[in-house]
């Protein structure tokens, strides 16, 4: 049976990117994404924001990306798979569980601000990309004829 382990999280970097080498020369970064969610309180009534904290991975040529543009308090769409770990804590001595997102590809969101280049991506073609609104004309070309104009829009299927 086949098995899917994917993520996508959309929400703003919570610090900069850390970005490190390891031996190999394999480029490592880690950010810190905030989801919210709002819900209405049983009790009170009012409107309560939760916030969730998301401690993202990338590898190679996205972390070097995501070092380069990626700052806090941007806002970003992330793709990626789920990484279950512990580790043991120094001071106590108690073993603790981590959970990670190995990102597979990024977008930056928003506007360009303080991206520094001439395209959107940096001149890459790496599965990170901005999104940002297409250009449109004023005009859109007329469509060309296809010969089926006179055709009925109902289509029986």
């Amino acid at each position: 049976m086949a098995s899917v382990n994917k993520v996508i999280l959309m929400g703003n970097c919570g610090r900069d990117p850390e970005v490190r080498y390891l031996p190999s020369g394999q480029a490592v970064a880690n950010v810190s994404i905030a989801t919210s969610t709002k819900r209405k309180d049983k009790n009170s009534g009012e409107m309560v924001e939760e916030t969730q904290w998301h401690r993202i991975t990338f590898y190679d040529r996205l972390a070097e990306i995501a070092g380069e543009y990626v700052k806090k308090g941007r806002p970003i769409y992330v793709e990626g798979r789920l990484k279950y770990g512990s580790y043991t804590d120094k001071t106590t001595g108690v073993e603790k569980n981590t959970v990670d997102i190995i990102a597979t590809e990024l977008q930056l969101l928003g506007g360009r601000e303080g991206m520094g280049g001439p395209s959107e991506d940096g001149g890459s073609r790496a599965p990170a990309r901005s999104a940002a609104p297409a250009a449109s004309s004023p005009r859109a070309p007329a469509p060309a004829k296809s010969g089926f104009d006179d055709m009925d829009d109902d289509i029986p299927f």
